[in-house]
């Protein structure tokens, strides 16, 4: 059974300034949880299974099952209303009796985990709402949410619903597990299964494809990356790779897919790197004053784009087995050595195009398409790419380093691990990623996820803040209050990162990030909100 792990760390390749506060990962446990739980949670599993058309997100129950089961292992009913009592002596009365109900619901959701709202109170159409009742229902929800507070004073969640993140994962873990003899590094294989069940299953369209967001239609960037990581998975014939294959091959196959989707494919070796655009690594040697300088990218622009300038630049492929052979035949209408690669490179499948390339665009594409690029592999010009390219990891590795190789985004996070691993398959720089993958992970009744981002622990948690101090029970609800303060405490970022300047960073000191202190990119509207709530409610 799966356990929640919460701001706990260990093993010799994870680092933390602040003891792994906030950090969330889900850790399978082979002895964890009683049978009735287990089948409890099968039977959770198999009910969203039935109606997933109908609902694609899920409810987080598995989490809630977690943090209910945690707190009432913690206390006995005596030691939970003792506890209570030292913490809200001025509104005991009052507080005893909302305790009271939330100590049974906590009870009833052992049992039966589903069951996890406190009884509303019924009112006729009629009736009058009452300040007495605004404030019981207000109670009632309060003490509702702080049950699911975590121990070290944030609300854990998924926060998924991206489709082609959870491939992109898969392709880096796919490089460790066949291809690398790392050792204390490996990946845990237990991870697979859930997330070969939830590409499987829950987020295969009825048409037969992908979406690029759990809610979307299906786009040939879904499909296609989603589809190889089935493949890559292990998984054959099944009915979710029937329909998808046919759904790919009846849109124009993979030479359709977007940018993006044509960069990760020729990573793994299914496409070639002469069917992409240039992205020449040689932009990051120009100087920083001309405003083409990836230095003044919007950073989540400029650190996705850095690694797959490294990597187009090297051309890297990842090793070619007999399933990537095969793989090949199966993404195209006609055979792969057949393909002409330089119509590919500007094809884009209806689905996936939102916005028509402007002439600009196409100028610019077919001026470093046709020119730049063979101009600079011409000697003895080439002789800048070697420069570029060492220049590159430079930055890729400050960016592991100051980010605790969480990185800005679970994207520039799988391309710089494959910058890594091109680099030296056994060295520090991939152990120290490789169990930070797991920060990116989510485990829900639909199955294994990837989050968006590492959490939005510190973002959230200003709201939440705010929002029960404005409730005036502030008395009612001291020790929620005073875990949450102590997250937001916990999590400022207390350091600058050392020559930022030189890597195009601004000052950190002072800031909070979206997520953990170890994630290390300051944000300035989370800053803004934890900021408001230390020196307005503590």
């Amino acid at each position: 059974m799966w356990r929640l792990k919460v701001s706990e760390g260990g093993g010799p390749w994870l680092r933390s300034v602040n003891n792994f506060l906030g950090r969330a990962v889900w850790e399978f446990d082979p002895d964890y949880g009683t049978p009735e739980e287990r089948a409890e949670v099968e039977r959770v599993r198999r009910e969203f299974t039935d109606r997933r058309f109908e609902k694609k997100e899920s409810q987080d129950l598995l989490m809630r099952m977690q943090i209910y089961d945690l707190k009432i292992k913690k206390f006995s009913w005596s030691q939970y209303l003792d506890y209570n009592y030292e913490n809200n002596k001025s509104n005991y009365s009052i507080h005893r009796k909302i305790l009271t109900m939330d100590y049974y619901v906590l009870q009833y959701a052992k049992v039966k985990h589903l069951q996890v709202d406190l009884p509303a109170i019924k009112l006729a159409d009629s009736a009058q709402v009452t300040e007495e009742t605004l404030l019981t229902s207000l109670r009632r929800c309060l003490s509702q949410h702080s049950a699911l507070q975590a121990h070290d004073g944030h609300w854990a969640g998924d926060f998924s619903g991206i489709l082609f993140i959870m491939p992109i994962l898969n392709i880096d873990m796919r490089f460790v597990a066949i291809f690398t003899t790392i050792r204390h590094a490996k990946f845990d294989s237990s991870y697979l299964l859930p997330i070969v069940f939830i590409l499987n299953v829950h987020y295969c369209n009825e048409d037969g494809g992908w979406g690029t967001q759990v809610l979307g239609p299906s786009t040939m960037f879904g499909s296609c990356l989603n589809y190889v990581t089935l493949r890559l998975l292990g998984e054959v014939e099944n009915d979710a790779l029937t329909k998808g294959h046919a759904w790919i091959l009846l849109r124009g196959s993979a030479t359709a897919i977007p940018q993006w989707g044509k960069i990760w494919l020729s990573v793994v070796g299914l496409y070639e790197w002469s069917g992409n655009n240039s992205i020449i690594p040689e932009l990051w040697l120009v100087p920083h004053f001309l405003p083409i300088h990836p230095g003044r990218f919007w950073c989540f622009c400029r650190l996705v784009y850095m690694p797959m300038s490294y990597l187009y630049g090297k051309k890297f492929v990842g090793p070619i087995t007999p399933t990537i052979v095969a793989i090949r035949e199966e993404l195209y209408s006609v055979s792969y050595s057949e393909i002409d690669w330089n119509k590919a490179r500007d094809t884009c499948a209806k689905e996936d195009l939102r916005y028509p390339r402007s002439l600009l665009q196409n100028v610019i594409w077919t001026c470093l398409n046709k020119f730049v690029e063979p101009v600079l592999n011409c000697w003895p010009i080439n002789k800048l790419r070697d420069t570029a390219l060492k220049n590159l990891m430079k930055h890729i590795h400050y960016e592991d380093e100051s980010t605790k190789y969480i990185g800005v985004c679970p994207i520039n996070k799988a391309l710089d691990m494959i910058c890594c691993w091109s680099e030296d398959p056994n060295s520090d720089a991939l152990k120290l990623h490789l169990p930070r993958i797991y920060d990116y992970l989510w485990l829900a009744e639909d199955g294994m996820k990837a989050q968006v981002y590492d959490g939005c622990q510190s973002w959230e948690l200003a709201f939440i803040v705010q929002a029960y101090c404005s409730t005036d029970l502030v008395n009612e609800f001291g020790p929620t209050l005073r875990k949450a303060h102590e997250f937001i405490k916990s999590s400022q970022v207390l350091e600058n990162h050392p020559n930022s300047e030189a890597y195009y960073r601004h000052r950190s000191k002072g800031s909070w990030t979206l997520s953990t202190a170890d994630n290390g990119w300051s944000v300035s509207d989370c800053t803004a909100e934890a900021l408001k709530v230390k020196t307005s409610y503590f």
